[in-house]
């Protein structure tokens, strides 16, 4: 009875939670002192490269279209950093579009890789933009570590900021400089070959998610309704470059890494970096309000959480089995919003 009382005031609490809980500006948080890079100093396209578009002020475009979609990477991997841009989204119905910003070395190791995502996931016509992270290492998409949440916006109005912090010791995703997600290593009993170690290139690209991205595939892309573009600002590689050698599987190795331990110390000692008592207090406000699905309580999956959640009893209550919330989450902007249902597809499932 204990618990069903505090699960009942979380929810009575927590439904009047509005955008107060979202008012941790980047600017606040000690972003404001962090390089941003242009475009042709620090990325080169990807594919699609007719799709691609870069504007005076420094904005980049993506676009989808019938014929493709595109993107750009980093010209060079890091070993641990803040990477964060500005995004604009498309707007109307975007059913079945993804546009991700994220880390990975897939392209160098295969079977192996790391990767650290922001995807976002476009919806029908009034219906809201949702968001999803991945946590990747080791090649460990088979246990999976993603979350899924409903924008607490419209990210198509106005550009947002999404930072992904990484080092050796955790993983901590911010948007608007508010952290909404920390994923941390720890010793021992931690998630030991699962944590991502290897250095890592930053992505942006927009492509087709049809099969899965809109409640399952269930709604898919309506090339009538495009082209759908994206735009990007304000990006941030501040990390420790790996070295530029003739075999690039060699850049984990430890003279490298011990190469760049005093600029890993300098990014977990910044401002922005500390996690303190108020931040996740903060964090945990923005989570139990826009979070959809979470695998720390997705016990069909995992019987056994893994081991870096925090598992909190009251909170565990608000969650299905499967890891959806129970909270229906009602927007200013269009009519209510319910979680989805599993089964959960991370990009690199979909590919």
């Amino acid at each position: 009875m204990a618990v069903a009382a505090a699960v009942t005031l979380l929810l009575f609490f927590y439904s009047f939670m509005g955008a107060s809980v979202f008012c941790a500006a980047a600017t606040a948080a000690g972003f404001e002192d962090v390089p941003t890079v242009p475009f042709d100093e620090g990325f080169t396209p990807l594919f699609g490269e007719s799709n691609l578009g870069l504007s005076g002020d420094g904005t980049v475009r993506v676009t989808l279209d019938r014929h493709t979609g595109s993107g750009f990477i980093s010209k060079q991997y890091f070993h641990h950093g803040l990477f964060s841009a500005d995004v604009r989204l498309p707007a109307g119905h975007t059913a079945g579009v993804v546009v991700a910003f994220y880390l990975s070395n897939g392209d160098v190791f295969e079977d192996t890789h790391d990767e650290l995502d922001f995807e976002f996931l476009g919806n029908r016509a009034g219906h809201r933009w949702r968001m999803q992270t991945n946590v990747y290492g080791n090649g460990s998409t088979a246990r999976g570590r993603e979350e899924r949440y409903l924008m607490p916006f419209d990210p198509s109005a106005a550009k947002h900021r999404f930072s992904v912090l990484w080092s050796s010791a955790a993983v901590v995703f911010f948007v608007d400089g508010t952290p909404v997600r920390e994923v941390q290593r720890r010793a021992g009993a931690g998630m030991g070959g699962d944590y991502p170690s290897k250095p890592m290139a930053v992505y942006v690209t927009i492509w087709d998610g049809s099969t899965w991205a809109t409640e399952n595939g269930k709604y898919t892309v309506d090339y009538r309704r495009g082209p759908f573009t994206a735009e990007f600002s304000g990006l941030v590689l501040h990390g420790c470059p790996a070295e530029a050698t003739g075999d690039i599987r060699q850049l984990h190795r430890a003279t490298s890494v011990d190469r760049c331990a005093a600029r890993e110390r300098e990014l977990t000692t910044a401002r922005y970096a500390v996690m303190t008592t108020r931040k996740r207090a903060t964090m945990r406000r923005w989570r139990m309000k826009q979070t959809l699905y979470t695998v720390c309580y997705d016990t069909d999956r995992y019987p056994a959480a893994l081991p870096e959640c925090d598992v909190n009893p009251v909170e565990r209550q608000m969650f299905e089995r499967w890891g959806e919330s129970k909270v229906a989450f009602r927007s200013r902007l269009s009519r209510v919003e319910t979680p989805l249902s599993p089964p959960l597809v991370s990009m690199m499932q979909a590919d």
